[in-house]
């Protein structure tokens, strides 16, 4: 005698933890708010830190980390989170005023990251030092470079009409993966920065290490937030 079949129930699969009955636990879903909360925290202490560790003024070169600081570190991290459900003080607002303030952001962002470029450029050429002879230095280059091509991207999904037989869902899933790259290649770039001798003579021990750690936990949130928003949704059966 056969056993008896088993029904399938269908089951929509979501990143954000629902279905299979966990959309009624509240802890997890308390628990990602936390953790998006936190990654705000973390970002603006980190950024604080690296703006008063860098004393702006004392030197021309200490303009540099404080204009990647504030681009790479708070200014890209803000303007992605700020489209979070769970984490954004700005989760009332209209998507439409969001895509406002994150093109504002991202172009304070470019502004930002091109003046320290000048800077360090300038600061090089007067203190007669070579130029890209670290990995921090490439690795930068090439993020900058991404991130002026990401906001050029961006402004197709501003005037979709611009090319043709690409629907604006695409564009943005597209938008959205390249920002994920940028985003993590900035992430590389400022833990690379902690490697050299003006970071290390500051900071050393225990602390160093934080430091190096700091980064990654935002951009965990950031790439959860984009994965859980872009990824499609799957149906299995149980």
């Amino acid at each position: 005698m056969s056993p008896p079949a088993v029904s399938s129930v269908p089951y929509t699969l979501l990143a954000t933890g629902e279905g299979l009955g966990m959309s009624d636990f509240w802890l997890y879903g308390w628990l990602r708010r936390a953790a998006a909360m936190i990654a705000h925290l973390v970002v603006i202490a980190f950024t604080v830190f690296l703006l008063v560790m860098s004393r702006p003024g004392s030197s021309l070169f200490s303009w540099h980390p404080v204009c990647m600081s504030l681009a790479f570190c708070l200014g890209m991290t803000e303007g992605i989170l700020l489209f979070s459900h769970e984490s954004s003080p700005l989760c009332l607002w209209s998507h439409k005023t969001k895509v406002r303030l994150h093109w504002i952001l991202q172009a304070l962002v470019l502004t930002a990251a091109i003046t320290g470029l000048v800077l360090i450029v300038s600061n090089k050429n007067l203190t007669e030092q070579p130029h890209l002879v670290s990995w921090h230095s490439v690795l930068g280059i090439v993020t900058l470079a991404a991130t002026c091509g990401q906001g050029l991207y961006g402004l197709l999904l501003l005037f979709p009409g611009l090319i043709k037989n690409c629907s604006a869902a695409r564009l943005k899933l597209y938008h959205a993966t390249s920002g994920l790259l940028c985003y993590m290649l900035a992430t590389v770039t400022v833990v690379l920065a902690m490697y050299s001798g003006w970071f290390q003579a500051q900071i050393n021990g225990t602390a160093w290490y934080i430091c190096v750690v700091a980064p990654f936990y935002p951009a965990l949130v950031v790439m959860n937030q984009i994965t859980s928003a872009y990824l499609p949704r799957r149906k299995v059966d149980i």
